[in-house]
């Protein structure tokens, strides 16, 4: 009994250690990354012009922080369900919708601009927001525990 309780104790450190790093990269994203967009979608961005960018230099910040995200969120994953087959499907869930994502990003830069705004600022956010993570933490729960049921 206590060995259970220690057991999911280390695991909620574990967890909570891994949401702080989720804290971390976006506390110190102006340090971090490149991204031009920080500052042009924290104004009045409605009314403005896109920002100059380097595309070579924003592509590379955005796989990092990408990247950071996902691993943290893959260990989060991980440290939550203890499925190995569950990561490596994240894994390539990530993958594609990085590739996916960032193709749609630019699309929507160099078709529209700063007509579409808003679609540009969320498909940002997808990007940069470890939201993937929000999404796969319930959908593998219900999962998990729909195959633990039919067991």
């Amino acid at each position: 009994m206590l060995n259970k309780i220690y057991t999911h104790c280390v695991q909620l450190l574990f967890a909570l250690g891994l949401v702080f790093c989720l804290v971390l990269v976006r506390f110190y994203e102006e340090e971090l990354f490149y991204d031009p967009f920080l500052l042009y979608f924290q104004s009045d961005f409605n009314n403005l012009p896109l920002p100059v960018f380097d595309s070579f230099l924003l592509i590379l910040n955005l796989l990092f922080r990408y990247g950071l995200n996902m691993v943290v969120s893959l260990g989060l994953l991980y440290v939550l369900f203890k499925d190995v087959t569950m990561i490596r499907f994240s894994l390539f869930l990530y993958l594609i919708a990085f590739v996916l994502l960032l193709l749609f990003f630019f699309s929507v830069i160099y078709f529209y601009g700063a007509e579409n705004n808003f679609l540009l600022f969320n498909v940002r956010r997808f990007l940069i927001q470890p939201i993937f993570v929000l999404l796969f933490i319930p959908a593998f729960y219900f999962q998990k525990r729909h195959s633990d049921a039919k067991l």
